[in-house]
């Protein structure tokens, strides 16, 4: 099962694409309503306006054979803790091996980000723009990570 942080994710045709095309059932958790293709794989779960409403849905039903896709550090670690695949946007694989090291720079960007707004003049840096070369190494990783899972 493929679990979608989707509120913000640019990549809600590639993970349809890639679920029907493996017969695999993806769920798009947001916190609104929000329109997925009318597939019998294919699901929308309303999450609430509460904050981390989405992610605390997402938590509760990762486990151990689910693939979350979310840009949210936070949510991989908690997706992580409880056995799953973590992947963002990007095509990064969030592993037990990688997440601590990924929390700790999320939280220091965090801490740091107020004092550098002064020098910037609001201006921060962000990624960069996400390209045909991103889409292309995420679809490549959710059908690595799929396969993975497919064989355990």
């Amino acid at each position: 099962m493929i679990l979608i942080d989707a509120d913000a994710c640019p990549v809600k045709a590639e993970i349809t694409e890639i679920a029907i095309r493996r017969n695999v059932r993806a769920i798009f958790v947001a916190g609104s309503y929000l329109r997925v293709a009318d597939h019998p794989l294919i699901a929308f779960f309303a999450a609430g306006d509460a904050f981390d409403a989405a992610d605390d849905a997402i938590a509760e039903v990762a486990r151990p054979g689910t693939v979350t896709v979310t840009a949210d550090v936070l949510l991989a670690e908690r997706v992580i803790r409880a056995g799953g695949a973590a992947l963002d946007p990007r095509g990064r694989e969030f592993t037990e091996t990688s997440i601590g090291d990924t929390v700790a720079s999320r939280n220091l960007m965090h801490e740091l980000r107020p004092g550098m707004e002064g020098m910037t003049g609001g201006q921060g840096g962000g990624q960069r723009p996400y390209g045909p070369r991103d889409r292309a190494a995420f679809k490549n990783a959710l059908d690595r990570i799929l396969t993975r899972l497919a064989r355990t």
